[in-house]
């Protein structure tokens, strides 16, 4: 008898094991990668757009290659505690963290679209340096830090994880404990009542974290808040129908940040068969056209809008950073008018114009110039058209 129970007792693990096998499995089966912002395909059709030397690819790739970000002298800044106060001041190495991102997302491209395994190597090494060393973030942006952030080093990591061998398996492991135990606590209960471009920040960093780590239950909780969450972040509070936003009477540059962080977010979740972009009967595409009319000059109908929790009421449409377009119009266009044949006049206006950006000229150089990297991607990954 008791022989018996022991025998039943080990199938039944035996059965309990194998059920949790197939449950990983399939769970992972279901991620496609690379995955995040990019695809092989999408890779695939760059790389023959640069080949054949046309336009904009060519010289957004150009850009690209020239910035400091692609450099294969870069050298990471990582450090134990990193610090983001209000308006990133203080400073302890926030600024080191966000330029380290968005090197090791530019190497891994110039990897994936040239095949030249330096670029590969050096993207590791920026993932390394930080997964070795980075213990803490904090003070009172550190939530926003990660949200704006994190999605850079997942990019990364996916790409080079599901393209190249030369990354050992430690390693990988390593910073998926980074993204477990130092990022997702951070950014887990999001911060509903701030204005919206925070809860958007957190999303897509949840959702890139969720693909990076085939974490089924992490990517739902992203998409579940960005369709339903209670914050101002999420789809139907960050936009009314008309398309006006939350951040509109705050100022263009947070208000664009916002829509930028969502249409990331929409992006990884079409990559991975979900569709946020069409929510709510488009209604990012709204946001879109309504904030691109705005900052190509145009005047649009303003409501004053009382934020979650009422603890932001803007009485007017601002012009604060108005015509500073900011770089997620290519990938939006992409999507509603390539993919879905829906009009986006304005979106594509505003595409078109930052393909076509010259800074200009200052009687003394700002002291900390916007880096164009994250526009020269914009462009180079998601035109479909040419000039």
């Amino acid at each position: 008898m008791k022989h018996s129970f022991l025998i039943a007792l080990l199938l039944g693990l035996c059965l309990s094991f194998n059920l949790s096998a197939q449950k990983q499995a399939t769970q992972k089966d279901n991620f496609t990668h690379p995955g995040i912002a990019h695809t092989k395909e999408s890779i695939d059709f760059v790389k023959k757009k640069i080949a054949a030397k046309q336009q904009p690819w060519l010289k957004a790739w150009q850009d690209l290659c020239a910035s400091k970000h692609a450099s294969l002298n870069y050298k990471p800044q990582p450090r134990k505690l990193v610090e983001r106060g209000p308006y990133n001041n203080p400073d302890i190495g926030s600024s080191e963290f966000s330029d380290d991102g968005k090197a090791a997302h530019t190497h891994a491209l110039c990897w994936a679209l040239t095949g030249n395994e330096a670029h590969a190597k050096k993207a590791a090494e920026i993932l390394d340096a930080w997964s070795t060393n980075l213990k803490t973030i904090k003070n009172h942006d550190a939530r926003l830090l990660v949200g704006m952030v994190a999605p850079h080093y997942c990019i990364a990591a996916d790409i080079i994880k599901h393209t190249w061998t030369g990354w050992p398996q430690k390693n990988q492991q390593q910073f998926a404990a980074l993204l477990n135990e130092v990022f997702y606590p951070i950014i887990k209960d999001f911060y509903p009542s701030a204005n919206g471009n925070w809860d958007a920040s957190m999303i897509q960093a949840m959702i890139a974290m969720a693909v990076f780590l085939d974490d089924q239950a992490m990517f739902d909780r992203a998409t579940n808040y960005y369709l339903k969450g209670k914050g101002n972040g999420a789809i139907g509070n960050y936009f009314i129908e008309s398309g006006q936003c939350q951040e509109s009477g705050r100022d263009q540059a947070h208000t664009q940040m916002g829509i930028r962080f969502l249409t990331n977010t929409a992006e990884t979740a079409w990559i991975q068969k979900i569709d946020l972009y069409g929510a709510l009967d488009n209604r990012l595409l709204k946001g879109l056209e309504y904030t691109a009319k705005y900052n190509l000059g145009n005047d649009v109908p303003y409501v004053p809008y009382t934020s979650y929790q009422e603890r932001y009421h803007y009485k007017n449409l601002s012009d604060d950073a108005r015509g500073r377009l900011q770089s997620m119009y290519e990938k939006a266009y992409n999507h509603y008018h390539h993919r879905k044949d829906l009009e986006a006049p304005f979106t594509l206006e505003a595409a078109l114009k930052n393909r076509t950006y010259k800074p200009r000229k200052r009687s003394r150089p700002r002291r900390n110039p916007r880096s164009r990297t994250e526009f020269y991607i914009d462009t180079l990954m998601y035109a479909q058209s040419e000039q």
